[in-house]
């Protein structure tokens, strides 16, 4: 196994896909059953690389991967969060195309091969877009063809996975863009859709190829105070940034961002209401947003979930449906 801090040797072309795994403090049997997924699929042995950044943890798993040999490249560095650690992560790549994967999830195989089939037999493919699963016994199925698109065309058209797991992309395409470090809750919502705008042929595919697994420790299992407050606020920011980016865009790719703004200011409004239950903190931040041109919701028929949504929000009498409805769901977007 390889242990080392910085990787800066130049491109190997032979290495078609680069997996870059996260980890930090999960049990190190997750992360084996990660690794092991990878190396169950097709790829050979110098098609693709594993990269293994463990973000600061107590203990290193680096002993119990020495199994592994050369199969997985380690890399440990002091403790910044997920966004640092996958920037590390993405320097550090050498594959024609990049795979991120959580170090406590892992690929679904069977099903991760039909991505891998997408990507090589048709060459304009800059990401391939899949589902994902959070059963541990889903089954693979034959899905349908893929849909073609453009990447600024799908966002026009449809609601994104924001997820950075569930797609596959072109290492070249990343240019200058990066995770913005010290967001820790909402991440891959700012750095997809970025990702999505810079891909001009996408393939998007209805397969279940990635297993997310749930559990105590997962970020959407936590439910302390502080962190509801650090998720709203990290939300908060994406949604600022994203909306301000949108302004710089031409016209196609300005409405594409601005709908997955409209989107993700709607899911931040919901989870104001479900964390805090509170009207006051609700009215705060509705008038952050109204400050800033986001609220009232624009009138858009994005999808019935969302028109329905905005016509409560947008009106007092139905703000005190929504306050005394959302927080017994006990659900978060």
């Amino acid at each position: 196994m390889q242990n080392k801090q910085t990787d800066t040797s130049a491109d190997t072309p032979r290495t078609l896909v680069s997996f870059l795994l996260t980890y930090h403090e999960q049990p190190v049997q997750m992360l084996k059953e990660c690794v092991e997924s990878i190396l169950a699929l097709s790829l050979r042995s110098y098609e693709r690389e594993i990269i293994i950044v463990d973000d600061g943890s107590a203990e290193s798993p680096m002993p119990q991967l020495m199994c592994y040999g050369d199969s997985v490249l380690y890399v440990r560095q002091k403790n910044s969060g997920v966004s640092v650690a996958r920037n590390t992560a993405l320097r550090m790549a050498r594959g024609q195309y990049v795979q991120i994967v959580d170090g406590d999830d892992k690929l679904l195989s069977v099903s991760y091969e039909h991505c891998l089939d997408i990507m090589r037999h048709n060459a304009d493919t800059d990401m391939v877009v899949f589902d994902f699963t959070t059963s541990a016994s889903a089954e693979a199925t034959t899905p349908p063809p893929p849909v073609k698109n453009s990447g600024t065309g799908y966002m026009n058209s449809s609601n994104i996975r924001g997820a950075a797991c569930c797609y596959l992309f072109r290492r070249s395409i990343l240019g200058n863009l990066v995770f913005t470090p010290g967001v820790n809750y909402g991440e891959d919502e700012e750095f997809t859709p970025q990702l999505l705008l810079r891909a001009e042929t996408i393939y998007v595919s209805s397969v279940q190829a990635y297993y997310y697994r749930q559990h105590s420790e997962s970020a959407t299992h936590r439910r302390s105070e502080e962190h509801h407050r650090r998720r709203l606020d990290d939300t908060r920011g994406v949604i600022m940034r994203l909306n301000t980016l949108s302004a710089t865009l031409p016209l196609m790719e300005r409405h594409a961002l601005q709908r997955r703004v409209a989107q993700l200011t709607m899911d931040y409004i919901y989870n104001t209401i479900v964390l805090t239950r509170s009207r006051r903190v609700l009215n705060e931040r509705l008038n952050e947003l109204r400050g800033v041109g986001l609220f009232p919701l624009p009138a858009q028929g994005y999808t019935q979930k969302y028109k329905r949504f905005r016509q409560l929000i947008n009106n007092p009498v139905g703000r005190t449906v929504l306050l005394g409805a959302l927080p017994l769901m006990k659900r978060e977007r």
